[in-house]
């Protein structure tokens, strides 16, 4: 018999696991995310109390109307470069006369240098999909639910990404809070 992946199941497999090492308390609640297709839904929970202190969803009436800012996306300046210094040797190596035979000497040309990628700020690797309807929607979510932690005085959370990859949406709710005001 075929078994059957079912995504749900491992998901909640995976939130057990990472439920095990950390719970919410009443001096740093957990931060819960639970995502649908469609929506996103934020809570935090005091698990000493078995209570929902606060809680923010993408279906609040204030983001029934929310339109995400469109960045203005002008066209990028390409970049002109130097010629690096291998290029040079290329090119000097071409105007030379060609020698033939075994004892030719070719000029050696030096390997490529790789240049190490600057390393992004979690909004900046956010920015090529910020503006994605859902993942907008979702950072707003954060910033709700951080502006009502702080109206109940809450300002350090545990963050339970609930089995789902800290990417795209759940990243996205992770950066509002944050935004907000919320540490964790």
């Amino acid at each position: 018999m075929i078994k059957r992946f079912e995504a749900n199941k491992a998901r909640l497999r995976r939130h057990q696991r990472i439920r095990r090492h950390f719970a919410g308390t009443s001096s740093r609640p957990r931060l819960n995310i639970f995502r649908s297709g469609h929506h996103i839904y934020a809570q935090i929970i005091d698990d000493s109390i078995g209570q929902t202190l606060v809680a923010a969803s993408s279906m609040d009436e204030s983001l029934k109307s929310f339109k995400p800012e469109q960045s203005s996306s002008a066209p990028k300046a390409s970049k002109v470069s130097e010629p690096a210094p291998e290029a040079e040797v290329v090119e000097a190596a071409a105007e030379a006369p060609a020698k033939k035979g075994k004892g030719a000497k070719q000029p050696r040309t030096a390997p490529p240098v790789a240049e190490k990628k600057v390393k992004k700020s979690p909004v900046e690797q956010l920015a090529g999909i910020a503006n994605n309807r859902k993942v907008a929607v979702a950072r707003e979510v954060g910033k709700i639910v951080a502006q009502r932690a702080k109206e109940k005085g809450i300002a350090q959370v545990v963050f339970d990404r609930g089995g789902y990859a800290y990417h795209g949406r759940v990243a996205a709710l992770a950066e509002g809070a944050r935004e907000g005001g919320l540490n964790f």
